[in-house]
């Protein structure tokens, strides 16, 4: 969620740009902690909403549809649940510079470029990297990423999905085909579970883009095919 600040996708400007001034704001968080502020958001709506999410915020879009609480979900490069089980070395080398400290499970960690190029901006020039750098990331909670690395070991994670929810509703899952942090293998892994329920499940892989692919250049292709989704289904 490091690119969260991107205006085309967020309405959460003013919370992030707080969150870059204080740089630590987001220090501390939990995935159920997020989880649980926006299903009450949810909650005093008068009807359902469409989901969108990226990364850990794909992870967050299918916990929101596994409540019932989406009338349609479109989690993007999402991270992975409890019970999928790939860890491809490209999603260990992202997660090393955060996991690879246990001091950092209580803070906001920010990539260097170096990281931020690898894991996020692989799949664009070297130009449009560094522009995506000076815009948009914030330190990040570190928690979610210790999270993730250990649901498939821990009984009582936060990191699980209800994919097979009645009230799920359709979903729609994206990724980016060099993803680095969430590779085609996890995508591929976490369909195989979502596409267990009932309702309306597609996966529909991006070719050549990476983790970037909702704020990078090519935002408008992504943008399209869940807002596609969106009308046919909601």
């Amino acid at each position: 969620m490091v690119n969260a600040r991107s205006p085309r996708w967020s309405a959460s400007t003013t919370l992030i740009d707080y969150a870059t001034r204080r740089g630590t704001t987001f220090a501390g968080k939990r995935v159920k902690q997020v989880t649980d502020h926006i299903a009450e958001a949810i909650n005093a709506l008068s009807r359902p909403p469409a989901v969108l999410g990226h990364s850990f915020g794909g992870l967050i879009t299918q916990q929101l549809a596994g409540r019932g609480l989406a009338a349609v979900s479109v989690p993007m490069d999402s991270a992975p649940f409890r019970g999928v089980l790939p860890l491809p070395v490209s999603a260990l080398k992202s997660a090393r510079p955060l996991i690879g400290n246990p001091a950092n499970y209580r803070r906001a960690v920010a990539l260097t470029y170096a990281q931020f190029r690898y894991s996020f901006a692989n799949a664009v020039s070297e130009s449009e990297a560094k522009r995506l750098y000076e815009a948009y990331p914030v330190p990040g909670s570190g928690i979610p990423l210790f999270q993730a690395a250990t649901a498939n070991f821990n009984p009582f994670t936060e990191i699980k999905v209800d994919s097979k929810a009645p009230r799920r509703g359709p979903m729609l899952m994206i990724s980016g085909e060099r993803d680095h942090i969430a590779p085609s293998a996890i995508a591929n892994a976490s369909y195989a579970k979502q596409k267990r329920n009932t309702a309306v499940t597609i996966i529909r892989e991006i070719p050549n883009r990476g983790h970037s692919l909702v704020f990078d250049s090519g935002w408008q292709e992504v943008a399209e095919a869940a807002l596609a989704f969106v009308k046919e289904y909601h």
